[in-house]
Order: structure tokens, then sequence, then C-alpha cells
């Protein structure tokens, strides 16, 4: 490969996008040492790490709002994003600027050794699309000097590029179900092994109690390691009141007995993350000088995109993508309160396990209609596979469009005045659709 000059963001992106086409995922013996080819930019930084099959990225985001709220400043490194690929990148709450994200990428791609990459040697070392974001974080972070640095793993967390950093203060793991069963194993046993691997010596870890199978497999490890590891499950929090655009609940915690909170959410998943976040700044805090107001003000406070996110008014995109996160995105449609008809769009990725998803959303009684659409990702489930995938189940009525854009559309101009719309199979999907809304006047 060709050395190129890069000046600008966009170039910048473009290259990132284009690096599936000509790297392998490495081991995390070589994203370390090309982190001390770096500087060791992780070494300056507190870090909280975090794994698990779902709702990783919204246990990074109350447990960044609950710290904030404490007043310490976080960057926050997650995946994917939805529209910018700088939402990547937080500091404060904030995206990285253009420039902060060009300056960091040609921080990295200055640190190759394009001498061999150029001969093409098959040692030569590039990283992956997801291993350069992670590096990117790290620069970036570095320069910035939070106060703590959640990571949010890209694909299991053992053989995870994030899992080469030095040190951590603390890992978190969140809900456990079957996924990427190609690469991480078919049994939830398997799965959380290769979650546990973000445990670390010297550090505590907080796991979400998925069953006796999973909490057996970070005990196990935790013992191994001679580090504390605490479960929170269901019986940490109870549900008190559902309005029509918030829910109210109360945490059981270690230090301040119990907290009510209210979540800006109609997602009735997302008390489960919150109590898991929590629990997490408990850990780590030790109860020293997080107090209970932060964690309310915390907890209020806090948005994450694409997941019950309301885009337009009675109009909702959520971003579950397997069997476990349709079953909680049901489980909120079903407690939402909404007393009108109901309508679904849905796209969904070849590689996920599809079957299951579509009987669930089929057979759940929750739509009057289903709109399902093949989505512009390279990934996405085509037209022909979608309309053979809704067929072999009974169900609502059905569409088959060619692209989301068409199917959003026809959805918001045949709505009847009591419907509801609702998004979901795919986080490509949620960023398809806004993009639709930030480009064209709704």
């Amino acid at each position: 490969m060709k050395r190129q000059t890069i000046t600008t963001f966009q170039q910048a992106a473009a290259y990132i996008d284009e690096i599936p086409r000509f790297t392998s995922k490495h081991t995390v013996e070589e994203t370390k040492a090309f982190l001390r080819r770096l500087g060791d930019p992780d070494r300056k930084m507190r870090i909280i790490h975090v794994a698990g099959t779902n709702g990783k990225g919204s246990v990074c985001a109350y447990l960044r709002s609950i710290l904030e709220a404490a007043g310490y400043s976080v960057a926050l490194f997650t995946s994917p994003h939805l529209t910018d690929i700088r939402e990547r990148f937080t500091v404060g709450g904030e995206m990285v600027s253009r420039e902060e994200f060009l300056g960091a990428f040609l921080h990295v791609y200055e640190m190759l050794d394009w001498e061999a990459l150029e001969r093409g040697g098959e040692k030569a070392y590039h990283p992956t699309y997801f291993e350069y974001l992670f590096f990117l974080a790290m620069v970036l972070f570095a320069g910035k000097e939070p106060d703590f640095c959640i990571l949010e793993t890209g694909l299991g967390g053992r053989l995870d590029a994030t899992n080469s950093v030095f040190r951590k203060e603390l890992a978190v793991i969140t809900h456990i179900s079957l996924d990427h069963v190609g690469v991480l194993g078919d049994t939830v046993e398997k799965i959380a092994f290769e979650k546990a691997g973000i445990m670390s010596a010297g550090a505590p870890a907080v796991y979400w109690s998925t069953g006796p199978q999973t909490d057996a497999v970070f005990e196990r490890r935790a013992g191994e390691l001679g580090i504390s590891a605490y479960s929170v499950s269901e019986n940490d929090y109870s549900f008190l009141n559902f309005q029509r655009k918030t829910i109210d609940f109360c945490v059981s915690t270690e230090y301040y007995r119990y907290i009510p909170l209210t979540l800006h959410t109609t997602a009735a998943y997302q008390m489960e993350n919150c109590t898991l976040a929590v629990r997490a700044a408990e850990v780590l805090d030790g109860g020293k000088s997080i107090t209970a107001e932060h964690i309310r003000q915390g907890a209020e406070s806090c948005f994450w995109a694409g997941r019950m996110e309301e885009v337009l008014p009675e109009v909702y995109v959520d971003g579950a993508h397997n069997e476990d996160g349709v079953r909680a995105f049901l489980e909120s449609v079903e407690k939402d309160g909404w007393k009108g008809t109901r309508s679904l769009l849905f796209g969904v990725a070849k590689d996920k396990d599809y079957e299951h998803m579509a009987r669930k959303l089929t057979e759940a009684g929750l739509f009057d209609r289903i709109a399902a659409a093949r989505m512009q990702s390279g990934r996405a489930l085509p037209a022909e596979g979608l309309k053979e995938l809704l067929g072999k189940y009974p169900g609502p009525s059905f569409r088959v469009y060619e692209d989301v854009a068409t199917a959003f559309h026809t959805l918001l101009r045949e709505r009847r005045s009591d419907e509801r719309i609702y998004a979901a199979g795919s986080l490509y999907l949620v960023g398809e659709i806004k993009e639709l809304l930030r480009d064209d006047k709704f």
C-alpha cells in the first residue's frame, strides 16, 4: 500500500472507512506494541472498561452523566456511530472537533511503519478500522487529560483492542446473551468468558447477573485475579411509575440505601442499565465524593441517542439488533402506555440472527402493520430476503421496500391520527433515519 497525503477531516474519515478492505484483526499484544509506539497515551488516564452483549453504550452514558454531575471530567469512547464518526469520541458530552480528529488521525498515521507497509511485508502492521479508532481515542483523550476515561469494547472483550490498555480502575459487564456466536461462542458461558477477559488485577468488577451460568464465569475469573466482583440484578431496582415520557423507579444502593430516580425515556430496559451504572459509580468512588443527589442529577440528565429515542412526535427509533435486544424493545413498547395503533419499520443485518428477531416482532401482537426495508449498509439483508423472512410468520400485514427512505416517508404519509411509529432491527437503520431527518424537512 502507498502512503497518501491527507489534509482534511473528510479525507481522514474516508481513509478509515476504506481500512476494512486491506486489514484483518490483530492480537492484543500487537495493539499493546503500537500503543507503546504512540507513547503509551493510555497510561495517563484512569480507565473504566465496559463490555457486554446489550446495553454497553447506555451504561457508559449513565456512568458518564453521574460522574459529570459529581464534578468529574469524563472522556467516552463508544461504538458504533449513527451519523458522524466523531460521535465515538466525546469529552464532557461533546464530540471532538474536526480539527482535533484530524490531528489525532495524522499522529497515528505518521507512526505507522510506512517503509514496511509500502514494501508489502506480511508482518507490516496496519490497524484495523476499530483499532485505528481506538488509537485515535487514546491520542485525543490523553491530550484532554480527563479525570476518567470510559472505554466501550467493540466485540467481545478478552481479544478486543480496548483490552490492550495498561491499567484499569474498574471493569463493568452488562447483560449477556447470544450474539456474534461465530466469533465469541455458541453458549452464554463461552460468551461470558470472552467478556470476563476485561477483568484485570487491581481493578474491581461490576457485572449484571444474567443467570447462574454467567455469574459463575465472572466469579471464577475474579477469584483467579484476586479482585472483588459485585453482582447487580433486577432485585436491585423497583419500578414505581410510568409517565408518558419518563420512568420513575428506585435503586437500592450500598451507601445511600434507596434512591428514587427519574429517567427521560420510554425504554423500560434503561432501568437495568442505569442501575448497573449506579453500582459501578459506587464501587469506583467508595462513597467518598459521589452523593445520592449526584446520582439523581446524572440519571435524569442522561440522553443516549438511538435507544427508544423520539425523533419526531410519536416516532421512536431503537437500536435493538439481536434477539435479546428485541426482547427488551418489545417489553418497552408493551409498557409505554400508547392506546392507539402501532406500526414498525424493520431493517436488519444479514449476519444477525434475524429469524428469531422477526419471529418475536411479528408474534408480539403489538404492531398493526410492518414496513421492512433494505438498509444502505453492505451488511443489510436485501429486500428479497426480508420478504421471505416476514412471510414465514403469521402476524400483521407487511410491505417490503427497496430502501429506508421510501419506507419511512410512506409510513409518515399514510399515518393515522392515532398511530405511533417505531423503527428497530439495527443501529444502521437508526442512523439512516437520523440522516433523513437531518437532511430533509418534516
